[in-house]
């Protein structure tokens, strides 16, 4: 339940940030968006890589065991 209220504090307080009447931090979050966002997708691509490399061998041993 603590996680849940802290979550929709967290929320919260980030929509008042971005809006223009509350900290009108839009133009800074946008900033950091697009500058993160290489990053975000190069972390992505790493772990669906491993996952799929992973997927592989289990398929492999798989079929090993059947054998």
């Amino acid at each position: 339940m603590k996680a849940v209220i802290l979550g929709a504090v967290v929320i919260f307080a980030a929509v008042i940030s971005i809006i223009p009447a509350g900290l009108g931090w839009k133009d800074e979050v946008l900033a950091f968006l697009r500058g993160s966002l290489p990053v975000i997708a190069l972390i992505i691509g790493v772990i669906l890589l491993f996952a799929g490399v992973t997927d592989i061998k289990e398929r492999i041993d798989s079929k090993k065991e059947n054998k």
